[in-house]
């Protein structure tokens, strides 16, 4: 049997391997936004700020799902690439194993702690209901987020891209259907648009379940080895993408309580609505990084340098002509964008229009940060990837969130973002040119 990873890529070949995954995390983004619009526009306002307010919880799952996907599937991928296929098998079965156990303990806290949790987030009375269901539905099915997150990298990594593709799909129109039916003629409110969140998930985690069991050829489960240095290099490989989420709960959390002090609830539902939009245009950056990520590691566990020099010439290219274009998409259709979400003439959406025009510039800096700390990732140094991460969604937003609101208020808060990913792009040319040698780009 082939594997789709060993071959030499044209940039055309490079695009269309890694199409299905651009398009799965479009998808995803999608139905993740498609709560959004449909929680405000059939609830309300002020559940969309509930929803956002219950996130820094819910991205603590999404962190160490991705975290154990990206950081694991580079591991696995150089063991194939390097010829020791069965000790890849049993390396992916003990990272699906503790994703499940990881999945269990979240799931134990939101059945046991869910409106102490959305106090501790901020929720005010008027949230804390929405708030605390929100939560607790969302983090009883965390071993089934944490598979689909997982299984989002490793069919990549098995050669079979468009099945992920699939499934997102699958998972988004019926996480889709079933918020307009819940929400709607159903009248469920916010415990409808969780509900029908987790059942998305649970369509890519049981597929993939038996798609990885039933396989009798490449990549699939082995005996979970019990490999804890493995499992220790997966999390460090994948720490930057871990950075990268829990970085997002706590300035999300700050995000809220700025705003909130400010505008109130109609200032977070403006920035949640920003948040959302900003998650949908660098999904483009982030299916790319994910969908040519195996490919790198792949070929450093094949010795092939020369392919990785080749590919990383396509990724450049890509990646810069792409940011050009979401800036000028992200100007031009801001009202669109921002209308999507809360009609025009209401007091969120002139906070969030004003917002997510100074908001913009952030999106011709993020795909080379994006693509830097995947490169990082996928060639085993998590260190370097780690520093792009933290210092892109912590370290820069963090001293913006605190320095600029002070001298420009709301404005500032606008801007935080932009300036973090300029440094941060700077950051990662510098890096990026630093360590060319050592993988021989």
């Amino acid at each position: 049997m082939t594997n789709r990873l060993d071959r030499d890529f044209t940039l055309t070949g490079l695009l269309r391997f890694a199409l299905p995954t651009i398009v799965m995390m479009l998808v995803t983004s999608l139905y993740t936004i498609v709560d959004g619009i449909l929680i405000s526009r059939l609830v309300g306002a002020n559940a969309l700020a509930a929803a956002n307010v219950a996130y820094p919880a819910i991205s603590v799952t999404l962190a160490m799902g991705i975290m154990l996907g990206t950081g694991g599937s580079a591991v696995v991928a150089h063991k194939m690439g390097a010829g020791r296929m069965e000790e890849a098998r049993r390396d992916f079965g003990f990272l699906a194993l503790t994703a499940v156990c990881i999945g269990l303990c979240i799931c134990l806290l939101g059945a046991l702690g869910a409106e102490r949790l959305a106090r501790l987030l901020g929720a005010s009375d008027l949230l804390l209901a929405d708030t605390a269901t929100y939560l607790r539905v969302q983090l009883c099915f965390a071993p089934m987020a944490m598979l689909q997150l997982l299984f989002e990298s490793f069919f990549v990594t098995a050669g079979r891209p468009g099945l992920g593709l699939c499934l997102a799909v699958a998972a988004g129109v019926t996480n889709g259907v079933l918020d307009a039916l819940y929400m709607g003629p159903l009248q469920m409110g916010i415990l409808g648009a969780a509900v029908a969140t987790v059942t998305g998930y649970c369509i890519p985690a049981v597929v993939g379940v038996l798609f990885f069991l039933l396989r009798r050829q490449g990549l699939r489960f082995g005996r979970p080895n019990g490999d804890v240095r493995m499992l220790g290099q997966a999390c460090f490989n994948g720490s930057s993408e871990m950075v990268t989420n829990l970085s997002a709960a706590v300035t999300t959390f700050l995000f809220n309580a700025i705003m909130m002090e400010y505008l109130g609830e109609a200032g977070v539902s403006a920035i949640t609505i920003v948040l959302y939009a900003q998650f949908l245009l660098i999904a483009l950056y982030l299916g790319f990084s994910m969908g040519v990520a195996p490919v790198f590691s792949f070929n450093r566990g094949a010795e092939r340098y020369d392919r990785m020099r080749r590919v990383f010439g396509y990724c450049v290219r890509f990646i810069l002509l792409s940011s050009l274009g979401i800036l000028l998409l992200a100007l031009a259709l801001s009202g669109t964008i921002v209308g999507v979400f809360s009609p025009a003439g209401t007091p969120v959406y002139a906070i969030a229009l004003d917002g997510f025009r100074r908001f913009s510039p952030a999106f011709l800096f993020a795909g080379v940060n994006i693509f830097a700390s995947a490169l990082f990732t996928a060639l085993g140094d998590g260190r370097t990837s780690a520093v792009i991460s933290f210092a892109r969604t912590f370290g820069f937003l963090m001293l913006g969130l605190l320095l600029l609101p002070r001298l420009l208020e709301v404005t500032g808060v606008w801007l935080a973002v932009p300036l973090a990913e300029l440094l941060s792009c700077l950051l990662s040319l510098v890096l990026l040119r630093r360590r060319r040698a050592d993988f021989g780009f």
